[in-house]
């Protein structure tokens, strides 16, 4: 049965069947079935698999580590990040709201809080790390990157200087831009432009360093296992990575799955996604590591090997100028459209809960981040030796949202999609095996690894 309401001057049309009353939104604030699949990519394609992976997959091991993380991934981050998408849908709402929706009850919603305080958690260092790429972005264009050969010494002047706070600005402009045009016309186009814009950059890269000299021995070092390598420390490093790679814990699939059509297949959607996020993982290892070792770079050098490592090799390659550039770009591509996708989830959470437009509330939200980035990025100059329990504003935001807001939010969604919700196949499209692997996956293997994610990042585990 279909019914048609006016909201807002709009028609609003509501399918309904025995069980259910499903709100499908407007078409001005739906995604198509293109634009979701991209939007949530771009989601999950931040700076951690260009940024992190290539540096945590040459510390722990290579092609072993990589497996591993394949593995994790499909048991672990695939039927999360399906579930999220899930609730979203079926609520209807925010990320605090879809969980009232779909419970009837306050206590799931608290819950679903935690992610509004994580997107700001992160937004807080996030945007600084994304105006460090952009600023490296011009500077390579610009030639000025490469005029002092102490990268190091380079990256830690301009950190702990005042540009940061300008390239966070630019950033925090762009994404709010983004944001306030709405989710058809702003995030959709948006990602429609950058994704395939960002495909296109890494496979120039990936051409540009495989046809470096020495590149094969990079090349073996991410593609031949050595299975000596691997420890029950990486193990968990490749689980964290999974989970964090894909975005979730932090309500920003679950929004997304919000403005999603019902007609919308969520497990193909959910496929593509974590398929566009390993893709992604593995072109950066093949133009990481045959860069890297091409020009004798130790590829385990941690998260300095973008910003000080990396330059020196742009430095002695022929045009190494444009390549940097096309590098640094890539990687502001990268973290703009997981900017967007983070500010998202406090703006849908205010506009419905205050009843603001969509314009006021992305500004309201921006400014808060902006206010948060400013100590955030000054505590990497005159305010590092200001620590809060022992660490840095910077590394605090990244703690506190990483290693605790982001774990419980994971474990608050498989416990609420794999025994609070009986719904949730019928929402998801799936039956017989997938459904009830998926399920075997939400009740029994997924909780327990965000579990021992959470006690490894808090120190509880030690190796």
């Amino acid at each position: 049965m279909v019914l048609v309401f006016i909201r807002e001057g709009k028609c609003v049309k509501i399918e309904t069947n025995q069980n259910s009353l499903q709100l499908e939104p407007k078409a001005s604030d739906s995604f198509t079935s293109t634009g979701f699949i991209l939007a949530a990519i771009g989601s999950s394609v931040g700076l951690g698999n260009m940024w992190k992976f290539p540096y945590i997959t040459g510390m722990y091991g290579g092609a072993a580590f990589f497996l591993i993380f394949i593995l994790c991934l499909a048991l672990v981050g695939l039927p999360i990040l399906l579930a999220e998408m899930v609730i979203g849908r079926g609520g209807r709402g925010n990320a605090v709201s879809s969980f009232h929706n779909l419970s009837k009850t306050k206590w799931w919603g608290y819950f679903g809080f935690l992610s509004v305080l994580s997107a700001f958690a992160i937004m807080g260092f996030y945007a600084v790390v994304a105006g460090w790429t952009m600023n490296y972005a011009f500077t390579s264009l610009t030639g000025n990157l490469f005029e002092n050969p102490d990268y190091t010494a380079s990256f830690l002047s301009f950190a702990g200087g005042n540009m940061p706070i300008f390239w966070t600005i630019i950033t925090l402009i762009i994404t709010c831009w983004v944001v306030a045009k709405g989710v058809a016309g702003g995030i959709e186009k948006f990602n429609k432009v950058l994704i395939p814009g960002l495909a296109v950059i890494l496979v120039i890269l990936m051409i540009r360093a495989l046809t470096l000299p020495g590149a094969g021995e990079g090349v073996e070092f991410f593609l031949m296992p050595d299975f000596s390598k691997l420890t029950a420390e990486s193990a968990l490093v490749a689980l964290g990575h999974a989970f964090f790679s894909l975005s979730l814990g932090m309500g920003a699939m679950l929004t997304y799955g919000a403005y999603t059509s019902k007609k919308q297949s969520l497990g193909k959607a959910a496929a593509a996604v974590a398929g566009g996020d390993l893709l992604y993982a593995f072109v950066a290892g093949l133009i990481i590591f045959p860069t890297v070792f091409s020009y004798g770079i130790a590829p385990g050098q941690g998260p300095g090997l973008a910003f000080m490592a990396l330059p020196a090799a742009f430095a002695a390659m022929p045009l190494g100028n444009l390549f940097g550039f096309l590098f640094f770009f890539l990687l502001s591509i990268a973290a703009l459209t997981s900017t967007v996708s983070l500010v998202e989830v406090p703006n849908a959470y205010l506009m419905e809960r205050f009843k603001w437009s969509r314009a006021k509330s992305a500004t309201i939200v921006t400014l808060i981040i902006f206010a948060i980035s400013i100590p955030a990025s000054m505590s990497m100059g005159i305010l590092s030796d200001n620590l809060l329990f022992g660490k840095t504003f910077f590394d605090l935001l990244d703690f506190v949202a990483s290693n605790i807001f982001l774990p419980i939010g994971g474990l608050v969604v498989t416990l609420f999609t794999g025994y609070a919700w009986k719904r949730a196949g019928e929402e998801a499209g799936l039956s017989g095996f997938w459904y009830n692997a998926w399920m075997f996956c939400l009740k029994y293997i997924a909780p327990i690894m965000v579990i021992v994610i959470f006690l490894y990042s808090i120190g509880i585990i030690k190796f």
